[in-house]
């Protein structure tokens, strides 16, 4: 699809020591990088006693045309967001998760989370991110779905010649 447009993005994925009897970790994304270089391994953006940063991944943000109202929808937000999606990488020894997916879509998001099987946050987004987004909206608004018209109900009295009467005489 030609009106399709991509930006690739850094996932910043966090893992917290937590107080916790069966799990020592939580993982969670907690920001975006626009730009951001494809990178190997996972490397450590921030450490300290309690949680270490992580480059995850890049992935790539897809804008389509059909989709720019939910895009306009985010943007009324308050702190409008680039939603992530962590998908479980079982053998992956210490990272147990893979970045899967990113989306400026709140429908997209709603319903990879509604699967259960992933890890769907937001996080803010960012303003280079926002004024893409902006643009392409003003490039391909929202369609409007085509309404039938709704005709006035008959009233028989009038359309059989009389205020009223049957028409019959």
């Amino acid at each position: 699809m030609k009106d399709q447009e991509t930006m690739r993005v850094g996932v910043v994925v966090e893992r917290r020591r937590i107080d916790h009897p069966w799990q020592e970790y939580a993982w969670r994304p907690v920001a975006v990088i626009p730009g951001a270089p494809a990178a190997e391994g996972w490397p450590v953006l921030y450490r300290d006693d309690r949680c270490t940063r992580y480059l995850a991944g890049t992935l790539a943000i897809e804008l389509f045309p059909k989709e720019t109202e939910d895009y306009g929808y985010n943007l009324s937000q308050r702190v409008p967001v680039v939603y992530v999606v962590l998908r479980r990488d079982e053998g992956a020894g210490e990272h147990p998760f893979k970045a899967f997916r990113a989306t400026i879509c709140p429908s997209e998001a709603r319903d990879r989370l509604e699967s259960g099987e992933d890890i769907v946050e937001g996080v803010a987004m960012p303003e280079a991110i926002a004024a893409w987004v902006r643009d392409y909206i003003a490039r391909h608004p929202a369609e409007t779905s085509f309404q039938k018209r709704r005709r006035k109900p008959r009233d028989s009295g009038a359309a059989a010649g009389g205020a009223g009467g049957s028409g019959r005489g």
